[in-house]
């Protein structure tokens, strides 16, 4: 069974930059894709950042492009999302998924993943 567990959420001011982690255990990190998903009270849950299994391909959402960057560490069987420029609007839950996975692919629907973190708040202040 995968257990993901996230850490690195807090304040910052508008501007500032945050790094989340998302730790893997109970199965082999390289056959998960990963991925980053955000929600505020009341919506659903949106995609923010994908990467493949072996770390070769990313995908973002429009509104996280050139400001975040999510990336792997196999050696960890840790997943980052490095976040920087940070606006008032990125304040929400991010929760880290991953989907078992022996391809290239990078998956962006909430459907997609069948294991998710518990999440960890990033609020940002203007």
């Amino acid at each position: 069974q995968v257990q993901l567990v996230e850490s690195g959420g807090g304040s910052v001011q508008a501007g500032g930059s945050l790094r989340l982690s998302c730790a893997l255990s109970g199965r082999t990190f390289t056959s998960y894709a990963m991925g980053w998903f955000r929600q505020v009270p009341g919506k659903e849950s949106v995609f923010v950042a994908g990467i493949s299994a072996r770390g070769s391909y990313t995908n973002y959402a429009d509104s996280v492009k050139g400001r975040f960057s999510i990336s792997r560490d196999n050696a960890k069987n840790t997943a980052y999302l490095q976040m920087t420029n940070l606006k008032p609007e990125d304040t929400a839950v991010y929760v880290c998924a991953a989907k078992y996975s022996n391809s290239f692919l990078i998956y962006a629907g909430v459907s997609d993943y069948g294991s998710w973190g518990q999440g960890t708040q990033v609020t940002v202040s203007s």
